[in-house]
């Protein structure tokens, strides 16, 4: 009996690599992992981890960002039914984000202190790409771009993404060319802040999920949304979470309280009436008259 694969490599596998891509090569492996450099000295064992799993956070944080652009590119083009598989994957890639705080969970505070010292003023809450990710979903603040003015083209695109509509609102606006009621201080508002319930949104969503059969595109697009706001808000949620039992109530290496600063996050909702209105919905009539009982 022969072990599992003894006889050697198929005979189609490609062994010679003279002038020709590798799996390295097009991945750039040989940048990507040579790009973690603990600075504990002697090198803390977990220094590693800690290192590997904001690197991976921010690479997932770059499609993201990819994902998203084409998402809002789609809509403003009345083109709803793209950005739905497109707003699927995000959720998916969200669960990997949210996932990955287990594997943090692991480092311990007796681990930790012993490194922590290493990071000096840097923290999560100076990353580039989350603060995108927050401005391209609607959570905007200008006060956040301070903490990027020592890197010019950070800082240009975040005042970019800070003035240019969200997902959200570019969704509002392909619902007010279908002829629905926006009402213009939605439309029309300064996009630099973030926006804030409307009744008149909350009257528009009630109508989409009263009436599925001639809004399937609007009410799917709708739940998609909520879909990308709930994976955001248990992110946040374990965020805190794995901060606290890390550090406790210890502040943060930027400056920020902490657990504190993160507890006050942990309530956003970037679509504010689609959560709202699930309160208003009533009972579906699907077009049919209610039959009364006698």
């Amino acid at each position: 009996m022969s072990h599992h694969g003894a006889e050697g490599l198929e005979s189609g596998v490609v062994t010679n690599f003279k002038d020709r891509m590798t799996y390295s090569q097009y991945l750039d492996l040989d940048r990507v992992l040579k790009a973690q450099h603990p600075l504990s000295d002697p090198p803390h064992h977990d220094e590693m981890l800690f290192i590997i799993i904001h690197q991976t956070t921010e690479l997932w944080f770059k499609l993201v960002i990819h994902e998203l652009r084409a998402a809002i590119s789609h809509i403003r083009h009345d083109r709803l039914e793209p950005s739905f598989k497109i707003l699927a994957r995000v959720k998916h890639i969200q669960a990997q984000l949210l996932d990955q705080w287990s594997v943090l969970a692991t480092l311990t505070p007796s681990e930790y202190v012993q490194f922590r010292h290493v990071l000096g003023p840097s923290s999560g809450f100076q990353s580039a790409q989350f603060r995108t990710v927050e401005f391209l979903l609607g959570n905007k603040n200008r006060a956040m771009l301070d903490v990027h003015r020592h890197d010019p083209a950070a800082y240009a695109q975040l005042e970019a993404d800070l003035h240019a509509p969200s997902l959200y609102d570019e969704f509002l606006a392909h619902l007010a060319r279908r002829g629905m009621p926006v009402p213009d201080s939605v439309l029309k508002r300064d996009f630099s802040q973030p926006h804030t319930s409307h009744a008149g949104v909350i009257e528009i969503f009630r109508g989409i999920y009263e009436n599925t059969g001639t809004n399937w595109d609007a009410y799917e697009m709708c739940e998609k949304l909520v879909d990308v706001d709930e994976q955001y808000a248990l992110w946040r949620f374990r965020h805190m979470n794995v901060v606290w039992r890390v550090i406790g109530m210890k502040p943060g290496t930027g400056g920020t309280s902490g657990v504190n600063f993160l507890q006050k996050t942990v309530g956003i909702r970037f679509f504010p009436e689609l959560w709202e209105v699930r309160t208003e919905i009533g009972p579906p009539t699907y077009g049919l008259p209610v039959r009364r009982q006698t």
